[in-house]
């Protein structure tokens, strides 16, 4: 701390300093007791103050504070999307569904129609959205099952046969501190390798980005995106970086924007458990284990060791030992391409 030293006990020791020494300032006097509160006060200011003094850094801001520090140097927060997706409409012949119509899950996540349709027949697909941004959009198939509320409540029935995709968070602080700092410490330049990792990164939805220059002969750039959740990206936001970068790159270059590829990662093994331990709770301690250990080190690693994954096992307090641990069939390490990221896969202990 810079002000460590402002404490209310020093601080109220100065104070009485500058009091005339032929007043009483002993300790329940009129000076003691009318000074002290004030000195708690003017405490209790340091302390924030040097807290506004750390929100002037890049390292130790945050919020809003970071929003400015990172726009003095043309980074902007990347802001949330909203999953878009499909839903089939069943009701009566003709009957016409309007734009903006209201559907939901059984867990109240909402989506609004995007256009006017005719259920011909009784039945029509049309494009839908999430009425609120970020990853709780992204439902699975089958999972969209009613209309909220309404005139077409109980007359019109409604689910996706496929997954809705490309809702994305807010970008959080630690994901935009890494961005100003690549800006800062990464100099990019006429469209050199850095230029093409910062334009992918003004995407939301993307993570991080691997870019190669010259991958397929002269004049041609390829560029790999990771999602925020260190797996492959949905196409939606593979098409936004590349029409962000087709928009600043010079002209020349043959550029090649794609998403990473998946790895699914899988681990069997024969366990030695203590008495009462569940099996079941063993595994999805150890999927969850092995899940952070994978996105830990997405794009920057392209070994995934297999002792690792072992003592990710052996971390369990429940695990006593294992036999016969086989990775993806083998007990090996497993080496990554430049495209591929792992994921846990399928998990089977006996």
């Amino acid at each position: 701390m810079a002000f460590e030293d402002k404490t209310a006990e020093l601080l109220h020791a100065a104070m009485l300093v500058s009091v005339d020494d032929s007043l009483d300032k002993r300790e329940g006097s009129v000076v003691h007791d009318m000074t002290y509160p004030a000195a708690i006060e003017l405490a209790h200011a340091y302390v924030e103050l040097d807290s506004v003094l750390g929100l002037g850094f890049a390292e130790t801001t945050e919020g809003i504070y970071l929003d400015l520090r990172a726009g003095e140097f043309g980074v902007a927060r990347k802001q949330e999307l909203k999953a878009q997706g499909s839903v089939t409409l069943t009701g009566p012949a003709d009957m016409l569904v309007p734009s903006g119509t209201r559907v939901q899950t059984a867990q109240d996540v909402f989506f609004e129609t995007l256009a006017d349709v005719l259920l011909s027949g009784g039945t029509a697909t049309v494009e839908a959205e999430a009425e609120l941004g970020g990853v709780g959009g992204n439902v699975a198939a089958g999972t969209i099952s009613a209309l909220a509320p309404g005139p077409l409540y109980g007359v019109v029935t409604v689910t996706n046969s496929q997954a809705f995709s490309g809702g994305v968070d807010t970008e959080d602080d630690h994901s935009l501190l890494q961005r100003l700092k690549d800006r800062v410490q990464r100099p990019s330049t006429s469209g050199n390798a850095n230029h093409y990792r910062q334009w992918a990164l003004e995407v939301s939805g993307v993570g991080d980005v691997k870019v190669y220059p010259v991958w397929n002969g002269g004049n041609t750039v390829k560029v790999v995106l990771l999602s925020t959740s260190r797996r492959a990206p949905d196409q939606v936001v593979i098409d936004a970086a590349t029409a962000n970068i087709e928009s600043n790159r010079p002209v020349g270059p043959i550029v090649t924007v794609v998403g990473a590829s998946e790895l699914a990662i899988n681990v069997s093994a024969t366990l030695t458990l203590e008495d009462g331990a569940d099996l079941e709770d063993v595994s999805a301690q150890f999927s969850e284990a092995l899940a952070n250990y994978l996105s830990s080190i997405a794009f920057t690693d392209d070994l995934i060791r297999y002792t690792r994954i072992a003592n990710l096992l052996l971390d369990i307090p429940t695990v006593i030992d294992y036999e016969n641990m086989l990775v993806n069939g083998g007990a090996a390490n497993i080496h990554l391409t430049d495209v591929q990221v792992g994921v846990a896969g399928a998990v089977a202990f006996t």
